[in-house]
């Protein structure tokens, strides 16, 4: 009895990996219980690595529940945050076309599931399902492109700019609301910003004497003037 309960929370938890995520959400039914065939359900405690650099890079991890936090480690060991992955989005996708190495770190951000698929496993479904590499290329460009727009910043912005930046796309994709609520810490924004905690919190407080914005208490944040900041 037992066994037959793991084995339907086992197969609920892939179906909902597999549901989520928008490289495979298109597919019907059945061929996304071929995908919950192979799938393996794995958990990790907050601060724990999913992986690291250095470690054989060959499945494709999927978010079902938790946070993900991506980043490199500098020769001089300094850190700098790629992204953050929420429930339904992936990484290791790379490992989908040629057998290499992890260049990042993954650390799970609270406690967190993810549902991994060997390259072996979903290489066959790609040729099978051609749509589904079609979704993946579609995540590359996507990535690319914010990677790009974050390295262009990092070489041509002023700090406060960055921030404002930062701000005014966190309100482009929260919706009408003129409040915002901060999808990381001060301490993974400075690093995905290029800076420093303590910098971050002096240029917020800033960006509030001018009367740009408004802080509020759990990482709120009430944008006042939005096009005044754009122009910080």
């Amino acid at each position: 009895m037992e066994s037959r309960q793991a084995a339907s929370c086992s197969h609920l938890t892939h179906k909902a990996c597999v549901s989520l995520v928008p490289i495979f959400n298109h597919l019907e039914e059945a061929q996304m219980n071929e995908i919950m065939e192979v799938a393996r359900s794995l958990s990790f405690k907050k601060g724990e690595l999913i992986y690291q650099a250095g470690d054989t890079s060959d499945s494709l991890y999927i978010v079902s529940k938790g946070k993900i936090r991506i980043y490199r480690l500098s020769e001089s060991g300094r850190e700098q945050l790629l992204r953050i992955l929420y429930t339904g989005e992936f990484t290791g996708e790379l490992a989908l076309f040629s057998e290499s190495v992890h260049e990042s770190f993954a650390e799970a951000m609270e406690e967190t599931q993810v549902c991994l698929i060997r390259r072996q496993d979903l290489q066959a479904f790609l040729l099978k399902y051609p749509t589904i590499s079609l979704r993946i290329l579609g995540e590359f460009s996507s990535r690319l492109a914010q990677s790009e727009k974050q390295s262009a910043r990092f070489a041509t912005e002023k700090v406060e700019t960055r921030i404002a930046l930062f701000l005014a796309e966190c309100l482009e994709s929260d919706g009408t609301s003129q409040e915002i609520v901060l999808p990381m810490s001060k301490k993974d924004l400075a690093s995905y910003l290029g800076t420093t905690p303590e910098t971050i919190s002096r240029k917020l407080g800033d960006l509030e004497d001018a009367g740009l914005i408004r802080q509020k208490p759990r990482r709120q944040i009430e944008i006042v003037d939005l096009d005044g900041l754009l122009l910080v």
